[in-house]
């Protein structure tokens, strides 16, 4: 998350000005609860960046936070899920009034740790107030094997043991993530990861809503949303999650991958980070969406795996960066990725799909027949009743056209020579050349978009040759 700017000035800075302001104090989940709320009377958006969701995982999720539910969202890799605990963060106040220095956030109308209610007792309505941004009442922990019970709940710190203080003394207690994230949402990804012993841990933070630290007589009452992922236990053979936290946990919630191909290309187009300059057509989005579905739906992929958003996104970067990689080599202006883009794309997504036993050393061959298929399916929704025939007709008389990774734009289009109808083409297969004039490097992409299609409708031949392919008759 990112850090706010400095809290506005006008914000009382006592506890006298805070309680004169009006301020209510509520708990964690009830501020959640009543802004998500207005947003939704509002008709204002509830989970920013979050696509297809809206009919299945969000009604769930929305009813737990309303219910003031800790929650476990539960699902294969690469679903989004901690993408939407973070945006539970973001119904969270925008600033809120914390005890000064205190290290768990203490709300200055009600201290809990042993420092603040010293200090209270001491300063009474002087007690300094401090701001926090919702942005900074996000925690996040990525459960590992070696995670423990100090990093996440605390222990005695040697620091103040040092300065005489006493081990019977709770304020020698270092706190861990949790009492850190005191009044805020925490959110701990991969749960089954965690040790069975940090797992228990977490009982009394669930259930009592306190925390114990070694031998301490002490109760610290938490305020807070805590919000769990995890893979599906068929799945997941690194861990568990034990049984009675399981039920300490109000709601599960399962997701799933993105239902709808426009949600995919939603998602592609949101996630990818593209090189500045770059344009990768939609029709090769689309074509990259759609490869990522086929590839979860194949039975040479191991399901229970799945194929995580990141397999599409990373698909459409390496497209990008070929386009890029081509103009620096031909000195193009403006670079554009082509078909021809897509022979380089299969091979560094190996490491991101877990395949069958059957499929054993064919791996990238089930993937670029997959990809194939992908493209094959793009070009009939979008090309499959345009009149390809005066582009078939220009290799009948044995003409060749040869394209691949070094064949500039401007130098295909020459190769191709005129071509018919072409600004048709250009509106059927990549509908943002209509917002201007079509730029060579776009018109060539569609040009091979729509040779492409024809082999692979088997209304042309393809000669594979280095760094590309020679289509003829």
């Amino acid at each position: 998350m990112t850090h706010a700017a400095p809290a506005p000035s006008g914000l009382p800075r006592t506890r006298a000005a805070l309680r004169a302001s009006g301020h209510v104090r509520r708990t964690t989940t009830a501020e959640v609860r009543e802004n998500l709320l207005a947003r939704m009377a509002a008709g204002r958006p509830r989970f920013p960046g979050v696509h297809g969701f809206d009919d299945s995982v969000l009604p769930q999720l929305e009813r737990a936070l309303i219910a003031g539910h800790d929650i476990v969202l539960l699902g294969e890799r690469g679903q989004g899920k901690t993408r939407l605990i973070r945006t539970v963060a973001g119904l969270l106040d925008e600033w809120s009034p914390v005890v000064e220095g205190c290290p768990v956030n203490d709300h200055p109308f009600a201290p809990v740790c042993p420092a603040c209610l010293r200090r209270s007792a001491a300063e009474g309505d002087d007690l300094p107030v401090a701001w926090r941004h919702r942005d900074a009442r996000y925690g996040e922990k990525l459960a590992t094997p070696d995670t423990g019970t100090t990093e996440l709940i605390g222990d005695v710190d040697p620091a103040r043991l040092a300065e005489g203080r006493s081990l019977d003394d709770p304020e020698t207690v270092h706190y861990g993530l949790l009492p850190r994230a005191n009044r805020g949402v925490f959110c701990v990804n991969e749960l089954p990861d965690l040790p069975a012993r940090a797992q228990v841990a977490l009982f009394n933070v669930l259930e009592e809503r306190d925390l114990q630290v070694r031998g301490y007589s002490l109760r610290l009452p938490l305020d807070l949303l805590l919000v769990a992922s995890a893979n599906p236990e068929d799945y997941t053979s690194r861990g568990r999650i034990v049984t009675p936290l399981k039920d300490r946990f109000g709601a599960q919630v399962r997701t799933h991958y993105p239902p709808d191909l426009d949600d995919e290309l939603a998602l592609i187009r949101q996630e990818a980070a593209l090189p500045p300059g770059t344009t990768v057509p939609s029709h090769l989005l689309e074509s990259v969406a759609r490869f990522t579905r086929l590839v979860r739906a194949s039975n040479r992929v191991d399901q229970r795996s799945g194929v995580s958003v990141r397999f599409s996104v990373a698909a459409a970067e390496t497209l990008a960066a070929s386009a890029l990689r081509r103009a620096a080599l031909t000195g193009e202006e403006v670079p554009v990725a082509r078909v021809c883009d897509l022979s380089g794309v299969a091979a560094p997504l190996l490491g991101k799909v877990e395949f069958e036993t059957g499929a054993e050393g064919r791996e990238a061959s089930v993937l670029e027949t997959l990809l194939r298929r992908a493209v094959a399916e793009t070009f009939r929704a979008r090309l499959g009743e345009a009149d390809l025939e005066p582009l078939s007709d220009r290799f009948a008389g044995g003409g060749t056209v040869e394209s691949g990774d070094l064949v500039g734009a401007a130098e295909l289009l020459r190769r191709v020579g005129t071509v018919p109808g072409l600004s048709g083409l250009l509106e059927r297969a990549a509908p943002e050349s209509v917002d201007g004039p079509p730029t060579p490097g776009l018109a060539a992409a569609v040009v091979e978009f729509a040779l492409e299609g024809l082999y692979l409708e088997r209304r042309l031949s393809k000669d594979t040759v280095p760094d590309g392919g020679v289509y003829r008759f």
